[in-house]
């Protein structure tokens, strides 16, 4: 038994041994001398760093924030005072203009519909390019009669004609779309009653006077006759007193002719009106209610809000270096910010982009924005419409949105969007390496290195679309295929 317990404990020593062996045969392996080290952390020998070439189509695009808003903002205000019964004074003037009920935000506005009112008369909308200016009624005559007159014939109220001339026919057509509406068209004023009767009132006194002055002289002459000849032979009147007549009655009928002419003069401009403010003409319609700035009660002057049309337009900011890329006609894809798409054109560039509404701080980057080298279209890419020639100043930008789609609700907050223009694309798939692979000799020709099996050799190309950091190379000189390695960097 004790020969038994003696061999175990020295089968157990010996296998401490042994491990402990083999520990620092382990630990001896992983000792390193300083040198060893430094050795170990040297960098690799320098060589080129390369990409592989690829075969993939390549697009160009300016990529720039914008902001969704309702088109052709405009400011609304009314061009004079609106009428007044007829005991007030003449047109209203003098009267305070107080807004009865106010112009709804929002509201979509159509032909012949009622804007608001304002001291209980009506302000009507009506189409044309001629803004309301001043009041028309009998007599007035311009292109803004012409244009009443045919506003008119599309609501259904006949004028006779479209002459450009306020007759009695356009009187009867406008009394009778106020009365279609509710309202009463504006009819003479007391003032204007008083001066018809005044001036009705001289043509009469002209007339009698000049009666009184030929009964008087037919008078003179049956008193003269038979003066005690016993002929009856009338006695010669007096050249003195003929011409003295003459004279009288001359002054007379001129008299008459003078009142005659004012009384017609008037008459030709008295009856049914259409005050200055009770009209707004608008070139498109209908029109849209944007924002309104007053209230009932308020008065009814200066700017009493916004309106625009139903369509929709992005309003955006590119640099000027980006403009240059862009040109009037090109698509447009427009992404909200929750993922919302729509598509829109490019109508404006420039001062003529911008909107009398918009105070859009965005601004605009060029996401792989490229062009095709040696291109000589770069006339067409700047802004027609634009005076600006400094690129590094922003530009404005424009875009219609034909069909909104999802973006209708997003116009009411000016929401922002993503503006992606595709200035142009590679015919299929092509060759294209980092804009860092092409080197340009002094002469002007472009060229790649190539590596192959450790040599490196350059192939001369001409180069093509640029995009996202890519550009498109043709080998005009070598060899050059997928898969190549080029040299971008040492």
């Amino acid at each position: 038994m004790n020969r038994i317990d003696s061999r175990r404990k020295l089968g157990a020593l010996v296998g401490v041994v042994v491990l402990i062996g083999a520990g620092g045969w382990v630990a001896g392996t992983q000792v390193r001398s300083p040198a060893d080290a430094a050795a170990a952390h040297r960098a690799p020998k320098a060589g080129p760093v390369t990409v592989a070439v690829q075969r993939q189509s390549l697009t160009a695009t300016v990529v720039a924030s914008g902001s969704v808003e309702f088109a052709s903002p405009r400011p609304l205000s009314l061009a004079g005072s609106v009428g007044t019964g007829a005991a007030a004074a003449a047109d209203g003037e003098g009267a305070e203009q107080r807004i009865t009920k106010a112009p709804a935000a929002g509201a979509e506005i159509k032909e012949g519909d009622v804007l608001m009112t304002v001291n209980g008369r009506p302000v009507f909308a009506l189409g044309g390019s001629v803004p309301m200016y001043r009041a028309l009624g009998p007599g007035s005559s311009g292109d803004d009669v012409k244009q009443l007159q045919k506003a008119l014939q599309r609501l259904g109220f006949d004028p006779g004609s479209s002459s450009g001339t306020y007759r009695q026919g356009t009187a009867t057509a406008v009394a009778a779309w106020y009365a279609s509406k509710g309202y009463e068209a504006q009819k003479p004023s007391a003032a204007d009653q008083q001066q018809l009767g005044q001036l009705q009132q001289a043509v009469s006194s002209a007339q009698e006077t000049l009666l009184t002055t030929d009964s008087e002289s037919a008078g003179d002459s049956a008193g003269d006759s038979g003066s005690g000849t016993g002929t009856g032979t009338p006695a010669p009147q007096s050249s003195t007193d003929a011409q003295v007549h003459d004279l009288q009655v001359k002054s007379a009928k001129k008299a008459l002719d003078l009142a005659n002419a004012a009384l017609s003069t008037f008459q030709a401009t008295y009856g049914t009106k259409v005050p200055a403010g009770e009209v707004v003409f608008f070139p498109k319609l209908p029109v849209r209610l944007n924002k309104v700035t007053v209230k009932t009660g308020d008065a009814a002057t200066g700017q009493l809000g916004t309106v625009t049309s139903s369509d929709l337009e992005v309003q955006a900011v590119v640099p000027g270096t980006d403009a240059e890329l862009l040109r009037k006609g090109m698509a447009a894809e427009l992404t909200t910010t929750d993922g919302k798409k729509a598509k829109g054109t490019v109508t404006a560039l420039g001062t003529g982009a911008a909107s009398s509404t918009s105070t859009s701080t965005s601004t605009s980057t060029s996401a792989g924005a490229g062009t095709t080298a040696g291109d000589s279209d770069g006339s067409d890419g700047a802004s027609q419409e634009s005076t600006t020639t400094d690129t590094a100043s922003p530009v404005q930008l424009r875009i219609s949105v034909s069909d909104p789609g999802d973006l209708v609700g997003e116009a009411e907050s000016e929401a922002a969007v993503k503006v992606t223009i595709k200035i142009g694309a590679s015919d299929g798939k092509v060759l294209v390496v980092p804009l860092a692979a092409i080197r340009t000799s002094s002469d002007g020709n472009a060229r790649v290195q190539v590596e192959r099996d450790g040599k490196l050799s350059d192939v001369h190309v001409t180069v093509g679309l640029s995009a996202a950091g890519l550009v498109e190379v043709r080998p005009t000189g070598g060899t050059l295929k997928q898969n190549d390695m080029v040299v971008v960097g040492e």
